[in-house]
């Protein structure tokens, strides 16, 4: 499943120390015959994401497949 987000800064974790981000917006490409749709609800938004591998992750659980079926873009120029 392809799905494009935008990221926005979130500061450092205080528990880690490394940079993260918050998902402004999230939502499923278009592909196959599939018409692309914002999901964002299907997420936290306030949740700070460390790195697109950790959204990755966190969407498969969510829907119930593998880490490897997710693919993620990154939209915008909101760069992390």
């Amino acid at each position: 499943m392809q799905f494009e987000y935008t990221p926005r800064r979130s500061g450092r974790s205080p528990v880690t120390d490394a940079t993260t981000f918050r998902v402004e917006r999230l939502s499923r490409g278009a592909f196959d015959s599939a018409v692309p749709a914002d999901i964002t609800h299907l997420i936290d938004r306030s949740y700070r994401y460390h790195s697109p591998r950790e959204l990755r992750w966190h969407l498969a659980e969510r829907l119930g497949i593998t880490p490897a079926a997710v693919r993620l873009n990154e939209t915008s120029a909101h760069r992390v």
